[in-house]
């Protein structure tokens, strides 16, 4: 359960900045949204396959995995999950539907849930005692670290979000040539 407790925890120069740069960077990823339908968010205008409501809905699984890991390690971050040692051709499948908005998903629904997990990752920078704490990664090809830091998990957040967010703008301007920028 989320602690809303942020007495343990000031909202010093370091936390402000995380949180700064989580906002900025998934303001970015969301305005990519801005004014589509659900069936333009799930279009794949480029020579990939992903789509903006599906970065979106990746972007907020992301997240919702480094929280987990936040708030107990590796072991919270798989729980309910095979080791991707254990992966068969149909989960890294499954892990490809994750880019994509799927029939009964939509837009909407999407960024509510994003809005949900932000929320709740803005409550871990806020209350969590420290962000020294450090949990072993869990074993996988892109995990190539033993180990990472709260501050490091959600320095990762932070890119990942940015990165998604430039994929995203790319994906808007081959539908209809709306920049994020502009």
């Amino acid at each position: 359960m989320l602690s809303t407790d942020t007495s343990s925890a000031p909202l010093d120069g370091e936390r402000t900045d995380l949180l700064a740069s989580l906002a900025h960077a998934r303001f970015f990823l969301r305005h990519t949204a801005r004014g589509l339908t659900t069936e333009q968010a799930a279009l794949q205008p480029t020579a990939s396959t992903l789509s903006i409501g599906g970065l979106i809905k990746h972007v907020s699984a992301v997240e919702q995995g480094w929280a987990r890991f936040i708030r107990g390690g590796a072991e919270a971050m798989m729980q309910g999950h095979k080791p991707f040692s254990e992966w068969t051709a149909e989960d890294f499948a499954g892990r490809e539907r994750e880019f994509q908005l799927q029939p009964d998903e939509t837009l909407e629904g999407v960024l509510a849930a994003y809005e949900e997990v932000a929320a709740e990752v803005d409550g871990l920078v806020r209350s969590e005692p420290s962000l020294d704490a450090t949990y072993e990664l869990p074993k996988a090809p892109w995990n190539t670290d033993a180990a990472w830091s709260i501050r490091r998990a959600l320095l990762h957040i932070v890119a990942e979000t940015a990165q998604h967010a430039g994929h995203a703008d790319i994906i808007r301007e081959s539908i209809d040539g709306a920049q994020s920028m502009a």
